[in-house]
């Protein structure tokens, strides 16, 4: 899953921050221009709009920018453990997530977490319910998470993937969490696949930003 990094954080030494509105500022340099007709765009007020917004002072396109869906997979094992990965790539680098990434153009939701999750992981899956919908603003991405029935493949370790384990929900490793959603994702799984109470689900700690 190639995110961008944790966008909370101010921009890296020697990345001029351009002040403009309406983008995060790693994206700035992505959305300068007028995709109509090349002239820099501009940031404010703008007609029939209920929020400032970047907008073409020549042709007076507007340039709406919208997070992008990561689709990721909890896939549990026969017995009921969930597979997690090692992160090999940053942000995360070494921390534990589910597999997943952004979603293609031409493919459902489900889809693109099943092709996500054998790329990552060697795993064939079939997601099923949805666990949980969760937003990332600072990284402008919003992240759907399927329970997924695991139907065949091999677990293999990759560039995206440098350990791949199964876990028991009393054995996730939480204070190596990479990321807030899979915290959140991983305790929604706990509860609604054992709603009996279980301290697992409430064993999370603060993952790493």
């Amino acid at each position: 899953m190639r995110l961008p990094p944790d966008r909370r954080d101010p921009p890296p030494t020697g990345t001029a921050h351009r002040g403009r509105g309406g983008v995060p500022w790693w994206l700035d340099d992505t959305v300068r221009h007028c995709s109509r007709c090349g002239d820099l765009l501009d940031f404010g007020p703008v007609e029939g709009e209920e929020r400032s917004r970047l907008v073409c002072p020549t042709c007076h396109f507007i340039a709406y920018v919208n997070p992008r869906l990561v689709v990721t997979t909890l896939p549990i094992t026969a017995d009921g453990q969930v597979i997690l990965l090692r992160r090999g790539i940053e942000p995360g680098y070494g921390a534990w997530a589910q597999p997943g990434g952004f979603l293609e153009i031409d493919e459902t939701a489900e889809e693109g977490a099943a092709r996500e999750t054998l790329e990552e992981t060697g795993l064939v899956v079939e997601p099923s319910r949805v666990v949980g919908l969760y937003s990332r603003p600072p990284a402008a991405i919003v992240v759907v998470c399927y329970e997924a029935r695991i139907t065949g493949g091999d677990i293999r370790t990759g560039p995206e993937a440098i350990q791949i384990e199964p876990f028991a929900a009393e054995r996730i490793p939480w204070p190596g969490i990479a990321f807030h959603t899979t915290t959140q994702a991983l305790r929604d799984w706990i509860r609604t696949a054992r709603p009996e109470p279980s301290a697992a689900a409430d064993a999370a700690v603060e993952p790493r930003p």
